[in-house]
């Protein structure tokens, strides 16, 4: 997987199936999540054996929050919440932050008033109807992935690409004290 700069943890707010939060938790660790959290669960979060056959919980870091209130997320980490809502933002036109915490809500409704109003962003995946929110995670990480990591570009004619990736560029040389 392509390295990037910067951290993301994925989170779940009042989910109530076990299956998509293992599915979830699984998908997150996948592609590199940082730290996992809950926000008032109905299911236990540790105990997600059946889906999240890669052991997540158990190798990534698990916080659990009993109320939006509670959420406590490192210093600068910008809450995005993942809802189809008329007015977020379509997901290919979303630049992902360096330090992003994405949250999905409940199987059978939104993310709370209290969750969408803590929000830095609301990003909806431009679709017909609602995704399962195992899918509407995968698809939402792919895409940090994609816009944030460092890939050779797509070629014009179908197929992969002849080229390799750019090499890394780094910036200018500085010091950190003034010349007297």
């Amino acid at each position: 997987m392509a390295r990037m700069r910067g951290y993301f943890g994925v989170g779940v707010e009042r989910l109530s199936k076990p299956r998509n939060a293992g599915a979830i938790f699984r998908t997150a660790h996948a592609f590199g999540a940082s730290f996992l959290f809950g926000i008032d669960a109905d299911v236990n979060l540790r105990q997600l054996h059946q889906t999240d056959t890669s052991g997540a919980a158990g190798q990534t870091p698990l916080w659990e929050f009993p109320s939006v209130a509670a959420l406590d997320l490192p210093k600068g980490c910008q809450v995005v919440g993942i809802e189809l809502t008329e007015d977020a933002v379509a997901l290919p036109s979303f630049r992902h932050p360096a330090q992003a915490a994405y949250v999905l809500g409940t199987e059978r409704g939104s993310l709370s008033p209290e969750l969408i109003a803590r929000c830095d962003h609301v990003v909806k995946i431009p679709t017909d109807f609602c995704l399962n929110v195992s899918i509407a995670c995968a698809v939402t990480l792919y895409d940090r992935m994609l816009s944030r990591g460092r890939f050779a570009e797509r070629p014009v004619k179908p197929g992969g690409p002849t080229e390799p990736p750019p090499p890394h560029v780094h910036g200018g040389i500085f010091t950190r004290f003034a010349e007297e």
